[in-house]
């Protein structure tokens, strides 16, 4: 452990607070659940309760490094949040904004082929199979007008 203490330390592109657990530090990453950030302090030897202000430099830079590529740690293909991409075939887990870029890029892909998930997509519906007739609604569609008698 280091002796001077951080408040705030920069993983991936993101600040994270210092003063937090190591794994609930890193769970403030997109991509980076909390499930991921207790595996990876296992595989990395470091307590998943220390303060993350009081690893030494090595550590973070080691920390820093996984985290850009947590896919090559050894977790089976399940793990990941991006098995079997669909433009690789490899199994990768994205964190940050290349898991946003992602998202954004594979959603223009759908809409560009017009599948029904694109289309769905362009229309700003629900796209998974839910119920539309009284959720989801957006704009001045809300309750029911009854007819006069």
């Amino acid at each position: 452990m280091s002796d001077e203490f951080k408040q705030i330390v920069r993983l991936a592109g993101v600040d994270l607070p210092g003063d937090k657990a190591v794994a609930y530090s890193l769970r403030l990453i997109k991509g980076i659940g909390i499930n991921i950030a207790y595996a990876i302090c296992r595989k990395m030897g470091i307590d998943p309760h220390a303060k993350l202000g009081s690893l030494s430099e090595a550590q973070l830079k080691e920390l820093d490094a996984i985290l850009r590529e947590p896919h090559k740690l050894g977790f089976p293909p399940w793990f990941l949040n991006r098995p079997k991409d669909p433009r690789t075939g490899q199994n990768l887990h994205l964190i940050a904004s290349d898991l946003v870029f992602t998202v954004k890029s594979d959603i223009e892909f759908l809409k560009n082929i017009r599948c029904w998930r694109g289309i769905r997509h362009m229309f700003g519906l629900k796209v998974r199979g839910q119920r539309t007739r009284t959720t989801g609604r957006t704009g001045v569609t809300v309750g029911v007008k009854r007819r006069k008698r």
